[in-house]
């Protein structure tokens, strides 16, 4: 019997991937030899426990760095579609890390993904709008699985901008500043993660409906998928049970949350948790997936999907960040077709 073809997506927030001696955010902020050999050691090793074929990568400062330690592991094939700011004062400290993708299989193209004009002014953003981290789409051509397109984010944090200087006021511990960012603020940077996630779901629902390409979306979504913010990239589009996506002329677009089409959530496994905040988990990090990657669908082209969680690093009790390590899991699917 012909063993089955097997394909591994992963992705990874490194948590400030800055090669020393350049700093991340602050000056003092920065690996030392010892804490740089064990961040790279972490990252080696999660590669090669998730044997992923294709990793996005978010938090990333040092480019070149990463590509160099990914084509050790065998990614010949590496991309990034913007780069870091350094500080005007202080050109060792960086800001603004990007996101970025290795793969062990050739790209037919990789591009930074530009929203659309007609798009932006049906949103009111016309000149306004700009990703806070800019998202790589990229092609594939997988032997015996077909044409597939794939979109690495990282959406907006939840972070709140300081409302401090349109009020005028010095002291942060103000009351009203407080209140006001925690209202105002908090809808700033759910408006602001929405709208990114909006021009990314545009572009690959159009994608999918001009190629009939499989989709893969894959990152850090800096929020929950069930969120105000975000629960329409997955709404209106639940897994197909039968063959209705072929009584239509068109092909079917849209997308799901990988997980829910997994061997793992179909017997029963609770979804585990990405990153933990103050001890409470949540997920964060997600790869949605169009109907090409449902086992119930009949234009699926795989036979199986398994849901991987690489979170042996993490600790819910921890109160401050190992920057030797991620404050996230890496998470992957595993497809045989």
């Amino acid at each position: 019997m012909t063993a089955p073809n097997r394909i591994c997506f992963a992705t990874l927030n490194l948590l400030n991937f800055a090669v020393p001696p350049y700093s991340f955010y602050q000056l003092h902020e920065r690996y030392n030899a010892t804490q740089w050999q064990q961040k790279l050691q972490f990252i080696t090793g999660f590669l090669q426990q998730s044997q992923a074929t294709i990793v996005a990568f978010q938090e990333v400062f040092s480019p070149n760095a990463l590509q160099t330690l990914c084509k050790d592991q065998g990614y010949d094939h590496f991309a990034t579609v913007a780069a870091p700011r350094s500080d005007n004062l202080y050109p060792q400290v960086l800001f603004n890390p990007v996101v970025a993708i290795a793969s062990k299989i050739p790209f037919t193209q990789c591009i930074e993904l530009t929203p659309c004009p007609e798009l932006l002014e049906y949103l009111n953003n016309q000149n306004e709008f700009k990703f806070n981290r800019t998202p790589i789409k990229c092609s594939f051509s997988i032997p015996k699985f077909g044409d597939l397109t794939c979109y690495v984010v990282h959406f907006k944090s939840q972070r709140v901008h300081s409302m401090a200087h349109i009020l005028n006021i010095h002291n942060q511990e103000d009351p009203l500043l407080n209140v006001l960012q925690q209202t105002v603020g908090m809808m700033q940077s759910q408006i602001s993660r929405s709208l990114e996630a909006s021009i990314v779901y545009y572009d690959a629902l159009k994608t999918q409906r001009e190629k009939n390409c499989a989709t893969i979306v894959m990152g850090d979504f800096n929020d929950s998928i069930h969120s105000p913010a975000l629960s329409f990239m997955t709404t209106g589009f639940p897994p197909l049970q039968s063959n209705s996506c072929l009584k239509i002329d068109q092909p079917v677009v849209g997308l799901s949350d990988a997980y829910e089409l997994s061997t793992q959530c179909e017997a029963g496994q609770k979804k585990p948790p990405s990153h933990y905040y103050k001890g409470q988990g949540n997920v964060l990090d997600y790869i949605l997936t169009s109907s090409h990657f449902n086992t119930h669908c009949a234009l699926s082209r795989i036979k199986s999907l398994d849901y991987l969680s690489f979170d042996s690093h993490l600790n819910p009790q921890l109160v401050e960040e190992d920057i030797c390590v991620s404050d996230h899991s890496g998470i992957a699917i595993e497809i045989g077709f």
